[in-house]
């Protein structure tokens, strides 16, 4: 059974990557099981082992941390929903591909419970929104808003840090960042979409799509 934690408060960065480590430990060790941290952070960036530090627009608008897990820098804070995912692949099966296709279609099927329309891209990890109500990019292509983003690590098969779905954060703070070093589209919130949904309607969402989708047969090759 995995054990769902849910922070009330805003997490220090630091503070959640010493819990996130010491509960991965213990799940590698066979101390503790599986768990899922709903949590937020306060405003802060975080560099994934890709970041260009070209992608750093504004250095100094807030603390910048390694985090140590795959991507590119993203932004955190309040409004946002982080989901720190502690899984053991040892048991869920060692393909970190379809682990990360499962947690994008996790997102999906939460975004579906308020009429959102979630959606994968090839080369770009997250879940991404159409906007059909903006105007396209210089080049024709459709103009698309990141709702999610994705990114983790893994120890001994046991994956950490996770997802963020933007609920009602301040857009105007990726402006400090390119995020995920990509250029063009967007950032979008269920909030901006018009959705006035809450934190806690987010998590019972959450909640009773993780299993539907990593306990059906795997969808990806």
């Amino acid at each position: 059974m995995v054990e769902w934690i849910t922070s009330q408060a805003p997490v220090p960065y630091p503070e959640a990557l010493k819990a996130m480590e010491e509960r991965v430990a213990a799940i590698a060790a066979g101390t503790a099981g599986e768990a899922i941290w709903l949590l937020e952070h306060p405003p802060l960036y975080t560099a994934g082992t890709s970041a260009d530090p070209a992608d750093l627009v504004a250095p100094d608008r807030f603390p910048v941390f390694e985090a140590g897990r795959g991507g590119q820098y993203t932004y955190h804070g309040p409004g946002q929903r982080i989901a720190y995912v502690m899984l053991d692949l040892n048991a869920r099966g060692r393909d970190v591909r379809c682990f990360v296709s499962r947690l994008e279609s996790w997102v999906i099927a939460t975004l579906a419970e308020f009429n959102i329309r979630g959606e994968k891209r090839d080369g770009r990890v997250g879940v991404w929104v159409a906007r059909p109500d903006k105007p396209p990019l210089p080049d024709g292509t459709p103009r698309e808003d990141k709702i999610a983003a994705i990114g983790v690590k893994l120890r001994r098969w046991v994956s950490f840090h996770g997802i963020s779905i933007n609920v009602e954060p301040d857009l105007s703070h990726f402006e400090g960042i390119v995020p995920c070093g990509i250029r063009g589209h967007g950032v979008t919130s269920l909030v901006d979409l018009g959705l006035p949904v809450t934190m806690a309607d987010l998590d019972a969402a959450l909640m009773a799509n993780f299993e539907p989708v990593f306990s059906a047969a795997p969808a990806c090759a």
